[in-house]
This record gives C-alpha cells, sequence and structure tokens, in this order.
C-alpha cells in the first residue's frame, strides 16, 4: 500500500489482512507487516486500531474498501485521541512538526519501495498473538444469518 499525500506519502507497506470464517459478516483482521509510527497502529505487532474496522464493520463493506478508503484515511487522519501507539499519539498532540519527522524517518528505514521485498515475514507465533489481539473484542458465539452470494 502506498499513500498518496501527507507525512506517510513516501512510504510502502505490505499489509496482511485475515479473514474469518464468518467474513464478510465479520471483519477481517488488518495489519502492517513492516513498521510505521502511526497512534493507532501497534508498533510491535502492526496490528491497526480503526472504528470502522473493529467495531463497525458491515457486511456490505469490502476489501476494496479497506484498502481504498479505510487505511488511507487513517494515514491522513490519525486519531491520537484512541491510541495503540502512546508515543506516537503524545508527541503528535505536543509537537506535529516532530511527529510528522518521526513518521517521515520510520519511512526512509521501514518503508522504502525497492525493500519491501524484503520484509520477513511474522512468524506463526506473532500471528496467532495478533489474532488474539485483534478478536478480542469479537463476540464467537455470533451466529451467522446468511451466507455470502459467491
Amino acid at each position: 500500500m502506498k499513500p498518496v499525500s501527507g507525512p506517510y506519502e513516501k512510504g510502502v507497506w505490505r499489509i496482511k489482512v485475515e479473514l474469518p470464517d464468518a467474513y464478510p459478516y465479520k471483519s477481517p483482521s488488518v495489519g502492517f507487516v513492516n513498521k510505521i509510527y502511526h497512534p493507532n497502529v501497534d508498533e510491535m505487532s502492526g496490528s491497526v486500531c480503526l472504528d470502522v474496522i473493529n467495531q463497525t464493520w458491515s457486511p456490505m463493506f469490502d476489501l476494496v474498501n479497506v484498502f481504498e478508503v479505510f487505511l488511507p484515511q487513517l494515514l491522513l487522519y490519525p486519531n491520537p485521541s484512541d491510541p495503540l501507539n502512546g508515543d506516537a499519539a503524545a508527541l503528535m498532540m505536543r509537537d506535529r512538526a516532530a511527529y510528522d519527522q518521526r513518521v517521515k524517518e520510520y519511512c526512509e528505514k521501514y518503508a522504502k519501495s525497492e525493500d519491501i521485498g524484503a520484509v520477513e515475514e511474522k512468524s506463526s507465533d506473532e500471528e496467532d498473538d495478533l489474532s488474539e489481539d485483534e478478536y478480542a473484542s469479537s463476540d464467537d458465539d455470533d451466529a451467522v444469518v446468511g451466507k455470502a452470494d459467491p
């Protein structure tokens, strides 16, 4: 994924998407594979805190919405009042210029387009941790009412 404007525009990220068995009735788990400095992204796991994905997901949404709308909006308009990365949120609220500089440093160090193919895959243990974190607020007892059209 490559943002078109803002402090993240020089970066390119690999995105990990896991679809639950009940997709599209349950939201996908979305995370960044390479590091990103952002208030709403956990720096260690890459998991994304985005209300539209985690809490207000609708079967009307699809992965195109995730990649073309939700994630670009997240990068353009971070929400420091609902952080997964408290340091990034605090810096953004305290000193926006320093925050933008840190974002650019992360882009240069972890998200260069020529290096994107060299990003190491996370171990299966880390993947399991991401899934558990992402689904911590899900209710696994929800029944699927219908099936998606093929």
